[in-house]
């Protein structure tokens, strides 16, 4: 089922607690503080964050005006703070700006990752929440010039597994693909169909989400219904019904609705702008400002409710958009800066790929959520390896010459 131009913001680092309980008697006891106040560098990198997952959409919506988009910014700003973390010079400090991240240091912003990746991991007993990253290089290639530090700040601070292989291995994209699927309950099963030649490390982030509504929807009640399209179109869709469990704002032309899961610390929120206001439009306009204003206006609802389900996949290569968004000297071969990376190869390293994969699933008990970011790594001007793996001919000869000595076909070398 497609729904013509839906497009949901999942605030992954947007938590709501100082409502009442709006479930019904039995539900989770309601989560309405952080277990820890958030330090300021913290509240600063969920504010960028945000921002970031934005100006995301915005440029991600330009290049598919008229379907869906779902992604998550937080899996994309994982995989490329990991990343960050091996850059120096000008390819540092525009993937920094472009991730909204001002002045701060290495230090500041691993440290930040860290405690965020904590902070998010068992929040809330009754929603399964899982985030995890890795490093995957090809040891043929880099070998021994991958920075240990590097490494270990990437296990420290990113709880990131690190694992140097051979890429040009027929089972290395099978590896890959295997954490995808794992790492997302099966929901994204494949990330890369090939990894290509000049691909030497994958920085890799994967985001699971699995809640049930706080309080849910009946399937008796469950109908299709009409959801009319840009252009004065309608389809019938299958839609959910209640009343009330849930919070209802608005601002200016939006209105807003939030549903919770769970114990309430995670929650959808949905803006639908009035009738006749352009979907196109109101994504380019979404600011971090809006933003708060629509979830600041949100409280507790006691009126009817209707919302379609929905399923859908979505994928996407980021390049084009992330340049935009100005982290443009870290695409560029022979000029990007990835030496703390690798001293040796690193100014020959850059961002060849940049992909996220996503997946949602909205239904009557709660939403099913997943997304993987990958960071393909290139190399230039270095030695790459060469593998004699296949059936082969050779010959022995005189090189000077010319003159061939033997001559012979391998389809199975042997050996005894």
């Amino acid at each position: 089922m497609s729904l013509s131009r839906v497009v949901l913001v999942l605030p992954a680092l947007v938590f709501q607690g100082s409502c009442s309980d709006p479930a019904s008697p039995g539900a989770p006891q309601q989560i309405t503080s952080l277990p820890r106040q958030l330090t300021a560098v913290e509240t600063e990198m969920i504010g960028a964050a945000n921002d970031f997952g934005f100006r995301l959409l915005r440029e991600v919506n330009v290049a598919s005006p008229a379907g869906n988009v779902f992604l998550s910014p937080l899996s994309a700003s994982m995989a490329l703070g990991m990343t960050m973390n091996g850059a120096e010079g000008t390819t540092f400090t525009e993937m920094r700006s472009a991730l909204g991240f001002g002045n701060r240091s290495y230090a500041e912003l691993n440290g930040a990752y860290q405690s965020l990746i904590a902070l998010l991991r068992g929040l809330d007993p009754k929603v399964e929440f899982r985030i995890a990253n890795a490093i995957y290089y090809d040891q043929a290639v880099l070998g021994g010039t991958v920075e240990p530090t590097f490494l270990q700040e990437s296990q420290q601070h990113f709880d990131a597994e690190v694992r140097g292989m051979d890429f040009r291995l027929p089972t290395a994209v099978d590896t890959v693909n295997g954490w995808a699927s794992r790492q997302t309950n099966g929901r994204i099963p494949t990330i890369l169909d090939q990894i290509d030649p000049q691909i030497v490390m994958l920085l890799m982030n994967a985001i699971y989400f699995k809640g049930d509504w706080r309080a849910g929807f009946k399937t008796s009640e469950t109908r299709n219904d009409a959801f009319f399209t840009p252009g004065g179109g309608q389809v019938s869709v299958p839609t959910m019904h209640r009343e009330g469990g849930f919070r209802a704002g608005r601002t200016a032309n939006v209105q807003v609705v939030e549903l919770p899961y769970g114990g309430d610390a995670f929650a959808m929120t949905i803006l639908m702008p009035d009738e006749g206001t352009d979907i196109n439009a109101f994504v380019a306009g979404l600011t971090p400002a809006s933003w708060t204003a629509a979830t600041e206006s949100l409280s507790d609802a006691d009126v009817p409710l209707s919302l379609p389900k929905f399923k859908l996949a979505w994928e996407d290569v980021l390049n084009d958009e992330l340049q935009r968004m100005g982290m443009q000297q870290a695409f560029v071969p022979d000029g990007a800066q990835f030496t703390r990376i690798s001293r040796s190869v690193g100014n020959h390293l850059y961002i060849d790929i940049v992909k996220q994969k996503a997946f949602v699933d909205v239904n009557e008990v709660g939403t099913e959520a997943a997304a993987v970011t990958v960071v393909g790594i290139g190399v230039t001007s270095a030695p790459m390896p060469i593998l004699v793996n296949r059936p082969f001919v050779f010959a022995i000869r005189e090189r000077l010459s010319g003159t061939v000595l033997f001559l012979g076909k391998i389809v199975e070398p042997k050996v005894g």
